[in-house]
């Protein structure tokens, strides 16, 4: 079956250096190819109400818990239902998808990555994400699209090149090998369990997994919800943290959506090819039997 052929980046993303440009499109970009046949593209936000409000025009809603987590077990959903999902959704090989959303691309970035699971690679996130969209007063629409259903079919699930799990993030910590916890300075410490507004979603302790370094994964956005510079961004992971490409990166947070975040920008954008998100991340470590934790800086 014929493939996409990939959007070009405008200059605009081509002048921040990164590695893989052609991840990203701009919002000029997007605007320009709303009724494009070869382009889907899919809204995921943490408010799931926010996509009934106005969205992008021709853009469809993938609700990150209903859609991509199985309703049971907590992991992902089978092949077969992320194969009914894009089918649904007009998707297969011949399209590419572009992701946005709120909250600077959190969970846009997770739907990025859960495709990405499933070997489905031909997607593209909206630089800046809704907030740019909006802040430039670009349009919105109510109306919900339809497109032809497909004949997609989806391979198993691979689980082990960019998706981390507890014992992986155990054998990270104790060789000393990276681990960048994405979280706010205060959950990262121990004072709270949370993120700031939000409330407790279950973990009994507080902390950190020992040797994980911080790095708040806001930090790699600019006010307008953007990624920052290939410059700006390798001064916070390598000459800050010591992040070297050839390293093996884990990165986590709470439930592996901020941390999604993180793993974009080092996979994509700084081209580490070595890079897993572990979506436990604190709900699982923080409560784990004999697993060890570091309070504090």
């Amino acid at each position: 079956m014929a493939t996409a052929t990939a959007p070009v980046p405008d200059q605009t993303i081509l002048a921040k250096g990164y590695v893989h440009p052609e991840v990203l499109v701009s919002t000029t970009w997007l605007a320009a190819n709303l009724d494009n046949p070869s382009i889907r593209i899919i809204e995921s936000d943490e408010d799931v109400l926010l996509y009934d409000m106005g969205h992008v025009p021709n853009a469809q809603k993938v609700d990150w818990h209903a859609d991509l987590n199985d309703p049971v077990v907590r992991d992902y959903v089978s092949r077969e239902k992320f194969q009914e999902l894009l089918r649904s959704r007009g998707i297969d090989e011949t399209k590419t998808v572009v992701f946005y959303g709120d909250k600077n691309n959190w969970w846009a970035s997770y739907a990025f990555w859960v495709f990405q699971l499933f070997g489905f690679d031909n997607v593209r996130l909206l630089d800046g994400g809704r907030v740019k969209w909006e802040q430039e007063g670009r349009r919105l629409v109510t109306d919900v699209p339809s497109f032809p259903r497909t004949n997609y079919t989806a391979p198993e699930r691979n689980d082990t090149r960019i998706r981390a799990f507890r014992e992986d993030a155990l054998r990270h910590a104790q060789s000393k090998r990276p681990l960048i916890d994405v979280r706010s300075p205060d959950e990262f410490t121990g004072k709270k369990t949370h993120m700031p507004e939000y409330p407790q979603e279950g973990v009994l302790r507080g902390g950190h997994i020992p040797g994980a370094k911080n790095v708040p994964w806001g930090r790699a956005a600019n006010a307008d919800g953007t990624f920052k510079s290939s410059a700006d961004l390798r001064a916070i992971y390598e000459k800050e943290v010591g992040l070297k490409p050839a390293d093996d990166v884990i990165a986590y947070c709470r439930i592996g959506e901020r941390s999604s975040h993180t793993w974009f920008v080092l996979r994509y954008l700084l081209g580490y090819d070595t890079v897993r998100n572990y979506d436990g991340s604190w709900t699982e470590w923080g409560n784990s039997v004999r697993h060890p934790i570091e309070i504090g800086a």
